[in-house]
C-alpha cells in the first residue's frame, strides 16, 4: 500500500496529449503502472479508426453528446450510449467508436491492466 502519496489533483489544464486513434483526442490525466484515466473527445458525425487496449479492461463513462461502438465478428455489433451511460470493454476487444450527434461527444475512460493502451488495428476478423 502507498498510504505514504499525496493525492494528485489534475486539472483540464494539465492534462497531456495523449495515444491516437484516428478521429479521437484522447487527453491523458493519469497514467499509473497498471491504470490509465483521461476524457476523450469525439468531433460531430466521425467515426474512429478500429482499435483494442491489449490487455486493459476499459470502462467508459459518457459525460456529453453520443457514443456508438462498433465491435464483434466482422464489427456488426453496436451499442448506443449517452450521457450518463457507462460501458465496459473487455481486453483485447477490437472495436471502434463513432459520434453520430451533432455536437463533440465527450468520454470518460479509466482503463486497468498493464501493457500499450492504444493498438490500432485494420479491423475486427
Amino acid at each position: 500500500m502507498d498510504a505514504d502519496q499525496p493525492v494528485t489533483l489534475v486539472r483540464s489544464t494539465d492534462r497531456v496529449e495523449g495515444e491516437h486513434t484516428p478521429g479521437m483526442k484522447r487527453e491523458q490525466a493519469i497514467a499509473v503502472p497498471g491504470m490509465w484515466a483521461g476524457l476523450v473527445r469525439t468531433d460531430a458525425h466521425t467515426t474512429t479508426g478500429w482499435h483494442h487496449h491489449a490487455d486493459y479492461e476499459t470502462s467508459i463513462y459518457v459525460v456529453h453528446g453520443s457514443l456508438r461502438m462498433d465491435f464483434g465478428p466482422g464489427g456488426t455489433d453496436t451499442v448506443q450510449a449517452g450521457p450518463g451511460d457507462f460501458l465496459h470493454v473487455p481486453k483485447g476487444a477490437i472495436h471502434r467508436e463513432g459520434n453520430p450527434g451533432d455536437e463533440e461527444s465527450q468520454i470518460i475512460v479509466v482503463r486497468a491492466g498493464s501493457g500499450p493502451a492504444v493498438v490500432n488495428v485494420d479491423g475486427p476478423a
